[in-house]
This record gives structure tokens, C-alpha cells and sequence, in this order.
């Protein structure tokens, strides 16, 4: 099967077994693993930012940075497709007890004027905005990059009238890759950033959260709170270390693939990009009349052994990643402009 579900499938490369088995650990509770604390060290200066936290996942990283800015009744502003709106099960308001208000962009992104009359007053019948979060890049927006002078006019914005700014950066490596623009450049204008080692650069395991050091110690309890503290993790970071040096600048073959994918799907009837240019790795596209639905597609595929995802009725989404190559994905491709509907 040629597995194009998500960027998180792919499977630890011996290299990456190697680095783990030989990951000298400690317990990271009591601040003991040299694994995790070079990772975190390593992290926050590629980032730009005085401290780093690892953490299981990129749900967490993302809900530790909402209760470290927020407290009870606040409120987040951020687009109505966000990965922290839609996929992390309502997490502010149980964990936080913070509201989210969505404001919809165009394929996942922003303009400040959208935002300019969104501040709540300061009146106690009023939530208090408090945090301002983005994606970058937008996974349900297709694998968008965020426009650099948006994210700095945002920015300047939040700040101007007193509110955080975070950054969902699961997938920031991608926009590193395929805008030019480095790390610091793009967190700068962030309090805190959170990341992924498990999507694109291929570990099985790990995010961090990066911020003020004031914050990150924060977030260190918030973490134990959450169930996120852990003991020998330095096995994980391993591999997390290990993705960071070897699996980003070849993050662009990805993106190469994508657009291949993305061809593909624009010369079969019924089948539509969204958005219409592939910038990354992520393509996705809506299915209309003679397709039923995207399951139909999703299964017609499968029967061509390629695995796509339906994520909604009419929607599909597809992702390239490292344990997909060139001839694979080309022959994904293939099976994508062979698709014809024969019935419902």
C-alpha cells in the first residue's frame, strides 16, 4: 500500500533505531535526562527563544501554551479551521476553561483587519481576549504557508492591545523549507511556538513548546498536571534529535510530490483543489458530482492500493511524507487519473 493518510505514519528509520538505543537517559522529572535537556537546549536556540519543553504531543505543546497565556474565562481568538479549534476534542474550555472565537480566513489564514473589532470590552458580563493563535502552515487550509508581513501585521496588532500571540508550528518546518524564511525569522514574532518531531521529519513521538523562560517553567507544571511528564524520555528525543538534523531541508521532496499528487487530481472530473496551488506537503481537494462522497473516492483508491483520507463528506485529503518516494507517489498519481466513476 502507498500510504498517503498522514504525515504520521512513517515508521523510525534504523538510523533513527540506532540513535534511540544508544540515547544516554535519565529521569526527566527531576530535570536528569541529558537526551531531553540537549533537545530542549537545541530547540529553543533553532527557535530563537530562551527555553524549550518536550512533550508528547502536538495537542498537548498547543494546550499547555492556551493555560499558560489564559486563565478561566478568557478567551482565544483564532480561524474557524484551526487545528486547536477543530481536532483537539475542545481542549481549552475542559482543560482551561478558556473560549475559543473563530473567525474564518481564507484557507486558514488571517487578515489583521479581520481581527481589529474582536477584542471584547473590559466589562465583567465580557470574556477577556487574551491570546491570538495561528497555524503555520494551515493544515486544513491545504498546507498553506503563512504570508509573512500577515503574520508580522498580526503580531503587532495582538501586542499593541495586550494579547499573547502563539504559534501552532506542527508543520512549521514545512513553511521553513519551502518559504526560505528560517525559524527565528517566523517565531519572533510569537511568545511561545509549539512543534512537531512526529509529522514530517518522521519520529514517532514528540513535540516542544518554546517560549520566556518565565512561561516554559510554567508550562513544566502545567505539563505534570496534564499527564505529560515523563522518566527516561530521552529514547524519544533521540529520535526527535536525530529527525531535526538529517529529515528537514529534505522536507522539499515532499513538497515535490505533493504538486505531483496535486496534478493528478486536477485533471479528474469531479475532483476540485483546495486550495487550487499545492504549497506543501498536505493536498487536499472536494469531491462533486459523479463522486457520491469522498469515502467513494477514498475506497476506489484503496482498491488501487493507495491510501488517501476522508475527512468529511465531500472532502479528501492526501499527504506525502519520507516513507513515500518518487516512484511511489508517481504511481499514486497514476491510480488518481484512473479514477472513474462507473455507478453510485
Amino acid at each position: 500500500m502507498i500510504d498517503l493518510r498522514s504525515d504520521t505514519v512513517t515508521k523510525p528509520t534504523p538510523g533513527m533505531l540506532a540513535a534511540m538505543m544508544s540515547a544516554a537517559v535519565g529521569d526527566d522529572v527531576f530535570a536528569e535526562d541529558p537526551a531531553v535537556n540537549e533537545l530542549e537546549r537545541r530547540v529553543a536556540d533553532h527557535l530563537g527563544k530562551e527555553a524549550a519543553l518536550f512533550v508528547p504531543t502536538g495537542t498537548m505543546s498547543n494546550q499547555i501554551a492556551v493555560r499558560v497565556h489564559c486563565r478561566p474565562q478568557d478567551e482565544i481568538l483564532l480561524e474557524s479551521t484551526s487545528h486547536i479549534y477543530l481536532w483537539e476534542a475542545g481542549a481549552p474550555a475542559a482543560l482551561s476553561g478558556v473560549t475559543q472565537r473563530t473567525i474564518d480566513g481564507r484557507y486558514g489564514i488571517l487578515d489583521v483587519a479581520q481581527l481589529e473589532d474582536q477584542i471584547h470590552p473590559d466589562d465583567m458580563h465580557s470574556v477577556r481576549s487574551r491570546l491570538v493563535c495561528l497555524e503555520n502552515t494551515h493544515n486544513r487550509g491545504g498546507g498553506t504557508i503563512y504570508p509573512v508581513d500577515k503574520v508580522k501585521a498580526i503580531s503587532t496588532w495582538a501586542r499593541s492591545n495586550g494579547l499573547a500571540v502563539h504559534l501552532d508550528g506542527a508543520r512549521l518546518w514545512n513553511a521553513i523549507v519551502a518559504s526560505g524564511i528560517g525559524a527565528k525569522e517566523w517565531s519572533t514574532h510569537f511568545d511561545t511556538v509549539s512543534v512537531c518531531f512526529s509529522k514530517g521529519l518522521g519520529a514517532p513521538v514528540g513535540s516542544a513548546l518554546v517560549g520566556p523562560k518565565d512561561l516554559i517553567a510554567y508550562g513544566r507544571r502545567i505539563r505534570k498536571l496534564f499527564g505529560g511528564a515523563m522518566r527516561q524520555a530521552g529514547y524519544l528525543a533521540a529520535a526527535c534529535q536525530y529527525a531535526l538534523e538529517r529529515n528537514v531541508e529534505r522536507l522539499a521532496e515532499d513538497h515535490a510530490n505533493a504538486k505531483l499528487i496535486a496534478a493528478a487530481v486536477a485533471e479528474v472530473p469531479g475532483l476540485r483543489l483546495l486550495p487550487p496551488q499545492v504549497e506543501t506537503n498536505l493536498v487536499w481537494f472536494e469531491v462533486s458530482s459523479p463522486w457520491p462522497s469522498a469515502r467513494e473516492v477514498a475506497n476506489r483508491l484503496k482498491e488501487k492500493r493507495v491510501l488517501v483520507s476522508a475527512l468529511g463528506k465531500n472532502v479528501v485529503r492526501a499527504v506525502t511524507h519520507l516513507d513515500v518516494n518518487r516512484e511511489q507517489c508517481i504511481k499514486a498519481a497514476d491510480a488518481i487519473r484512473t479514477l472513474e466513476m462507473t455507478g453510485t
